[in-house]
């Protein structure tokens, strides 16, 4: 059984959809995508891998909706300022073939932590590949040349979401900057909940703990602006050694505008 938390995100996720002006594929995926009981319960093992035998924060089916919630509403706000997709650039899909490809990526790319941390990335393409195949198969069942399109870019933006391999696409690296942003305290609750000793993953676990909001908004000079507030300096791990790293490598650094401040202090710009 889901969450609150997570019928919350579901919710927010088709209204945000049913704003696109798009055809009836891109809710007929996220529906397909919420309703499967396979791709929850993965998402819940994860993070029972993630949380309880190695400590680190949630990697389970909030975090993975909350990274599509983050990615489908900057790929928003890039289209609203005119910005084309990979796909689009490349003349090998329309907007809509990019959407499905980040919230496939976006709902599948820490399948791999069942696995464990290390190289969880690309176990993670490999356990949603035939989960994205079968989607696609229902979506785009007259359209092979589509479903081949929408499933490397969606296995790009998982493989790459860690930013330790290339991407080369926007919709990958908007996976990178969306998943880097889910760093808020209550993401850390249940793993310090049930921390009994000091461990590996415990500095994720504390210095989100510092992070109070994240706002994803249309920005000034950029497309899309990071708003960051913290209850304390502890935060400044996320955001320097998590969040930058992401945004560093991302194909989509031009277009963001990152700021960061503790509580009522100045903002700081990082980029």
């Amino acid at each position: 059984m889901k969450s609150p938390r997570e019928l919350s995100i579901d919710i927010n996720l088709i209204d945000l959809i049913e704003l696109f002006d798009l055809s009836t594929n891109a809710m007929k995926c996220l529906k397909i995508l919420l309703a499967s009981e396979e791709v929850q319960r993965e998402q819940e093992f994860a993070n029972t891998v993630s949380i309880v035998r190695l400590g680190y924060n949630d990697h389970g089916p909030v975090h993975m909706r909350t990274v599509t919630y983050n990615a489908v509403l900057m790929l928003d706000l890039l289209k609203k300022a005119g910005i084309k997709t990979t796909l689009e650039k490349d003349n090998c899909g329309e907007f809509e073939d990019s959407l499905l490809a980040v919230m496939l990526a976006s709902m599948l790319h820490d399948l791999g932590m069942q696995m464990g941390r290390e190289n969880h990335e690309l176990h993670s393409t490999i356990l949603a590949r035939p989960i994205i195949d079968h989607i696609l198969d229902q979506v785009y069942h007259d359209d092979h040349k589509k479903r081949i399109m929408i499933r490397a870019v969606a296995l790009e933006g998982i493989a790459g979401h860690m930013g330790s391999v290339a991407v080369s696409s926007l919709e990958a690296g908007l996976i990178q900057v969306a998943d880097g942003c889910d760093m808020t305290k209550g993401r850390a609750r249940i793993p310090i909940s049930l921390a009994q000793s000091t461990g590996i993953g415990h500095i994720h676990q504390y210095s989100a703990n510092a992070i109070e909001e994240v706002n994803i908004s249309a920005g000034k000079e950029k497309p899309i602006r990071i708003d960051i507030k913290m209850a304390n300096e502890a935060g400044v791990f996320q955001i320097e050694e998590v969040l930058m790293r992401k945004i560093v490598g991302s194909t989509a650094k031009q277009y963001l505008e990152l700021y960061a401040c503790v509580r009522d202090e100045d903002a700081r710009r990082y980029i």
